[in-house]
């Protein structure tokens, strides 16, 4: 009992000198960024210091940069992308996507990082595509053309402010017929009322279709198309007039497969079609 005693107590005074010598040791600095492990009375304890709290760096890159234009998207692809980025173009969203971080052949990536192209439609062309196919007063469809002058080629838009302020100054009048002339023009009949008596006969002539230049997307090039000009006697003597274009549909979609080309000219990485998961 007496040795035992003796060799506990010896045991103990060990176990206070190794303690107070440890507790009295000067701290050790630890690098960011590393996985330290070591022994403990209570067993093997970590300290990890790889996150971003402790380097200061995000572990990886993420999130979605939108853009405007095709220079856009080159300039941010050209800084973040890599031999197996993939690109998706997409027609019916108007989008390209490239997913910068995408799987390699051989193993699993984030497929967090992605640039997207989201194309965004002029005011013009929505403006001009508002008023497709509808009929409007001849005051409306005078003040639309002379607010849209810069978008007129064929007739000069000189002509179509003539025609404009034509259709202006006709508006107290009894429209009676049209006819089409030999070449491609409208010609409507009208008589001035003029307190309810036959007033002074007169003719309105218009081209049967005209061609303006429009530019679908914002940082996008110009596109020309064909307007027909439509119209509308009324029962009382009054006159609608409007437009259709033909096929905007068509024009929008190779808007967008030409962004898509010229993108496809600035990268290295093949467009695919469709869109990533």
């Amino acid at each position: 009992m007496t040795y035992s005693a003796e060799l506990t107590s010896t045991t103990s005074e060990a176990q206070t000198i190794v303690d107070t010598a440890f507790l009295a040791a000067e701290p050790t600095a630890l690098d960011a960024g590393k996985i330290y492990a070591f022994n403990t009375r209570t067993g093997v304890q970590k300290i990890d210091l790889t996150g971003p709290e402790h380097t200061g760096i995000p572990a990886r890159k993420h999130g979605t940069t939108t853009v405007r234009d095709a220079a856009s998207f080159a300039a941010y692809f050209e800084k973040h992308s890599d031999p197996d980025t993939e690109v998706y173009a997409d027609a019916d969203r108007l989008t390209v996507t490239a997913v910068l971080d995408a799987h390699t052949a051989s193993s699993a990536r984030w497929s967090g990082h992605r640039l997207q192209l989201s194309l965004r439609k002029t005011e013009a062309w929505e403006q001009w595509l508002a008023n497709d196919g509808r009929l409007l007063s001849q005051e409306q469809f005078a003040e639309f053309l002379e607010d849209h002058l810069p978008e007129l080629l064929d007739p000069s838009a000189a002509e179509m402010l003539e025609i404009a302020q034509s259709i202006q100054g006709a508006t107290r009048v009894e429209w009676q017929n049209s006819t089409r002339l030999t070449s491609g023009q409208r010609q409507f009949q009208f008589v001035e009322t003029v307190s309810a008596k036959a007033g002074q006969k007169g003719q309105l002539v218009i081209p049967e279709t005209f061609t303006i230049g429009l530019i679908p997307f914002e940082g996008s090039e110009g596109y020309k198309l064909t307007a027909r000009f439509r119209y509308r006697l009324g029962k009382e003597g009054g006159l609608s007039l409007g437009y259709k274009l033909e096929r905007p549909g068509d024009t929008l979609r190779t808007a967008f497969a030409d962004v898509v080309t010229a993108i496809g000219e600035q990268i290295d990485q093949p467009v695919m079609n469709g869109s990533p998961a």
